[in-house]
C-alpha cells in the first residue's frame, strides 16, 4: 500500500467488476487506532462471555448446553435484523459508498469445507474469531491452532481449482 505522506495511509478497494485495485479514500494513520480499540472491546466480550472457553466449545458438541448456541443463534439472528436495516434504509457505508450484497451460489464443496472447519473447531476449541482472544489471554497453545489455519489456509489457495464445486 504506497503511502502519500508520514500521516496519511491510502485505502485500498478493490473493485470486483474489474479485478483490480484503485484508490478511494485517504484518512491519516491514527484512524485504523479505532480498528484496535474495536478489536479490543471484542476480545473481552468474547472472553468474559466464555466464548473462548474450550470446555464451552466441548459442551456445544456434545449437546452439553445451551451457551454456544445461545450466542451463535442471537449473532445470527442480529446480522439478520441489521442486514435487513440496511437493504431496507440504503444505508450507505462511512465513505457514502452503497452498501451492496451479492448472491452467492451453493456448491457441494461448501458441505466439505463446513464439516472439515467443524471438525478442526471441535478438536481445537478455536474458531477464527476466538482464537485471537485466546491468544490475547494467554493460551499461548492457541498458536498452534493459529498456525495451522493459516497453512490450511494456504494449502486451500493451492488446491482450490482442484476441489469439488
Amino acid at each position: 500500500m504506497p503511502l502519500s505522506s508520514n500521516t496519511d495511509f491510502e485505502v485500498q478497494s478493490l473493485d470486483t467488476s474489474t479485478d483490480t485495485n484503485h484508490t478511494t479514500k485517504k484518512a491519516p494513520w491514527w484512524r485504523q487506532l479505532q480498528y484496535l480499540a474495536a478489536g479490543i472491546f471484542f476480545g473481552i466480550v468474547l472472553i468474559k462471555s466464555e466464548v473462548i472457553s474450550w470446555f464451552r466449545i466441548q459442551e456445544m458438541f456434545r449437546l452439553q448446553s445451551f451457551h454456544m448456541y445461545g450466542v451463535i443463534g442471537s449473532a445470527v439472528i442480529t446480522g439478520i435484523i441489521a442486514v435487513a436495516i440496511i437493504k431496507k434504509t440504503g444505508a450507505r457505508t462511512i465513505y457514502g459508498d452503497p452498501i451492496t450484497f451479492q448472491p452467492k451460489s451453493f456448491n457441494k464443496g461448501q458441505i466439505y469445507g463446513g464439516l472439515l472447519f467443524g471438525f478442526g473447531w471441535a478438536l481445537t476449541g478455536a474458531c477464527p474469531g476466538p482464537l485471537f482472544a485466546q491468544i490475547g489471554a494467554g493460551f499461548t497453545v492457541s498458536m498452534v491452532t493459529l498456525a495451522s489455519a493459516i497453512l490450511g489456509t494456504w494449502v486451500y489457495g493451492l488446491l482450490r481449482d482442484k476441489l469439488p464445486k
